[in-house]
């Protein structure tokens, strides 16, 4: 302790879907356990804090969205301090730590908080403590709680040199140096480029890729052993080990039901982005052949009597309910059945220990108990600790007790990667395993995310198609598996695939499927924030296009949008175009195989590299290229060309992990021989392509 001396800090969080939020909260129940003084509000709340004053240590938590961009919560602050005309030292008061969190799988890691930490340092702040950056991709706590361990030490350090310059004015240079030398617990993770990123991947030491195998050399060796770990089951040595558990979360909800009468909010109550449209479904296609791995849909909406408007590459965001049997399974679980039409009130909790409480945003102030858990909460999310927690507090068997606890606890870090994270494991799927756990309402509430509006490719053009917004996806499936006893189709695809069944019915049974049939069905949508995944200005420059399978998407917008511009404008000069498309079989799943060759026939398109992965030539001399990276590979030449002396547009759609990363690697090689230099070179100028947004991605895990 600091022998009376106030150790307060600011605590800021910026969210997009609770999770930093929650991390905070956690560093601020922590906080008042080791004797400091955590002001935490969220980054939004510009009325309640001032950097430009702050004397106490700042301590951040900020996740990322989008393409690499701040969380919408944090719009506001970034937009204040990238001001050009700040000053070098406009923050030079200010001593802060950073914790971001992201996800490996995007091309722009933790980009939302490098973004803030960056901007901090040029505008003079210091670190206390250095920046921490968790992925989701192998596990946030994996960085998280050591970072939070580190940071008590970090603070302490922090107040006892404040401590000594109060007592000791005469060597505040010197405290100053020695606390810019202190030691830090978390080494930073610089964000000067993308570039040292790339050289750590050329070099074989991705972080993520050695934290997967530790974790796939984990579960093998808990495979090898007699007595297997499972989700309900654990072995030695955490079934003898003492635990430590987080802290419990206070409650700090109280719902109160009331009557049947009255009418639920409309849906565009629960989105604060803008606008929200109810659209007509006008078309419903099945693009693949029935025995296709996949089934691939293209839905047409009738956006005439809107405003809504979008260009060629523009996402969208379809608002979808949750499963109907899912909600109706919960509902039984909590033994609520009856009272699902029932009109709940949801409030905060009178005399709660919770900082800040208040009613969550995206939870109606009434509404019945269904359209909460329909159209609110997000019933799939993967419970996270601070949830298990809370859900021991609800379990009556001693076994079920002990082994929620292990899996929240930090000797189960490795557990709960395996049998909780990594097979997608929802709310559902742990009541089953654990039946004695029946949590209150009022705890999903607290605890479950808000239900996120999912993103889709705009796969049309406005001036093509006037009045009309197509985009095509495939049908998510997953498998039932030990920890998930019933197989599940994804929350929004499935749900538009059932709405649009009769239509598709409808199709089967007429000659011209183009058509599709009329229906009444409708789904609300709203705009997505601008990106960058665009044509060029000057349709004079050549644009190369990846998109295997429903990656094709987009392109067929830029397409179509192509075409009209050459029909309207002749005297007008564009630019080449490339389109390499793969899927797995030329008969099955060639998604817009006939009007791509009519883009080829009218010069829209000019050149077309197909390559199908599970199609074999047994006949051929030369085995076909699989995948689109191996068919840019033999058009390397014509790659450098357009990249290098035409200063042409590379976009890239689908699938990150198992294409968009192999295609990146093509390219690097390309450039590589092409500029006859080593790979390192050849990755920093790719690198400045992604900055000049010449090399674009679309992509999702």
């Amino acid at each position: 302790m600091c022998c009376g001396l106030k150790r307060r800090f600011l605590l800021l969080y910026a969210t997009q879907k609770g999770q930093a939020k929650a991390i905070a909260e956690e560093i601020w129940q922590q906080a008042g356990a080791r004797g400091f003084e955590a002001d935490m509000h969220c980054m939004s709340e510009m009325d309640k804090y001032n950097l430009e004053t702050e004397k106490d240590p700042v301590v951040i938590v900020i996740s990322t969205t989008g393409t690499g961009d701040p969380p919408d919560t944090a719009r506001k602050l970034v937009k204040k301090i990238q001001d050009t005309t700040l000053p070098p030292d406009h923050f030079a008061h200010l001593q802060y730590g950073l914790l971001g969190l992201g996800d490996s799988e995007y091309t722009f890691f933790c980009n939302g908080g490098k973004t803030v930490d960056q901007r901090l340092q040029e505008l003079g702040a210091r670190h206390f403590y250095d920046t921490g950056l968790a992925d989701d991709c192998v596990g946030l706590e994996l960085v998280v709680d050591p970072w939070i361990d580190g940071l008590w030490h970090a603070l302490k350090e922090v107040f006892l040199l404040q401590k000594e310059r109060e007592g000791m004015n005469s060597g505040v240079d010197a405290v100053s140096n020695s606390l810019s030398e202190a030691p830090h617990v978390v080494h930073e993770l610089n964000l000067s480029s993308e570039v040292q990123n790339l050289k750590l991947e050329h070099e074989g030491v991705k972080s993520s890729d050695v934290l997967s195998q530790k974790l796939v050399d984990i579960s093998l060796v808990a495979s090898n052993r007699e007595n297997e770990a499972s989700l309900v089951h654990s072995v030695p040595p955490i079934s003898q080990s003492a635990l430590n558990i987080p802290a419990l979360p206070p409650e700090y909800i109280e719902v109160q039901f009331q009557d049947t009468h009255g009418e639920n909010p409309c849906l565009s109550s629960l989105i604060s982005e803008g606008a929200v449209f109810e659209v007509p479904v006008t078309k419903a296609v099945q693009l693949t052949r029935e025995d296709a791995v996949k089934t691939a849909l293209l839905l047409e909406l009738d956006i005439a009597d809107t405003v809504f408007d979008y260009q060629p590459g523009d996402a969208f965001c379809v608002m979808c309910p949750n499963n109907v049997s899912e909600v109706e399974e919960l509902l039984h679980i909590l033994e609520l059945s009856e009272k699902g039409d029932y009109f709940v009130c949801v409030k905060v909790k009178q005399g709660t220990k919770k900082k800040g409480a208040a009613r969550p945003q995206h939870i109606p102030e009434r509404s019945t108990l269904k359209f909460i858990l329909t159209w609110c909460l997000e019933l799939r999310a993967t419970p996270k600790k601070a949830f298990l927690r809370a859900l021991v507090e609800c379990t009556s068997d001693v076994r079920e007790k002990r082994r929620l606890q292990e899996l929240c606890s930090r000797q189960g870090a490795s557990d709960y990667t395996r049998f909780i994270r990594d097979p997608n494991v929802c709310l559902l799927d742990l009541l089953h395993a654990f039946p004695s756990c029946k949590p209150s309402l009022n705890l999903l509430i607290e605890h479950l995310p808000k239900l996120q509006a999912r993103y889709y490719s705009a796969s049309s053009s406005n001036l093509y198609q006037p009045g009309k917004l197509s985009f095509v996806f495939s049908i998510v499936e997953f498998a039932a598996c030990p920890t998930r006893p019933v197989s599940r189709k994804g929350v929004c695809t499935g749900w538009l695939a059932e709405l649009v069944a009769p239509q598709l019915r409808a199709n089967r049974n007429t000659v011209d499927t183009n058509r599709g049939s009329c229906s009444t069905e409708k789904i609300s949508i709203f705009a997505r924030p601008n990106n960058a995944f665009h044509l060029p200005s000057d349709p004079s420059v050549p644009l190369m296009m990846v998109g295997p399978g429903t990656g094709i998407s987009p392109f067929i917008g830029f397409l179509q949008h192509r075409q009209k511009l050459r029909e309207e404008h002749t005297d007008w000069e564009f630019g080449e175009t490339w389109l390499f498309f793969g899927c797995r079989h030329q008969d099955r799943d060639y998604l817009f195989k006939d009007e791509l060759r009519c883009f080829l026939e009218n010069g829209t398109l000019n050149h077309l590299k197909v390559c199908f992965s599970r199609d074999s030539s047994s006949t051929a001399e030369v085995a076909p290229p699989k995948y689109v990276q191996d068919v840019i590979r033999l058009h390397a030449k014509e790659v450098a060309r357009v990249l290098l002396k035409e200063r042409g547009y590379f976009y890239v759609c689908g699938d990150k992990k198992h294409m968009a990363d192999g295609v990146s690697d093509a390219v690097v090689d390309i450039l590589s021989m092409e500029m006859e230099t080593d790979k390192l070179e050849a990755m920093k100028f790719l690198a400045t392509l992604r900055e000049a947004k010449r090399y674009l991605q679309d992509v999702w895990s």
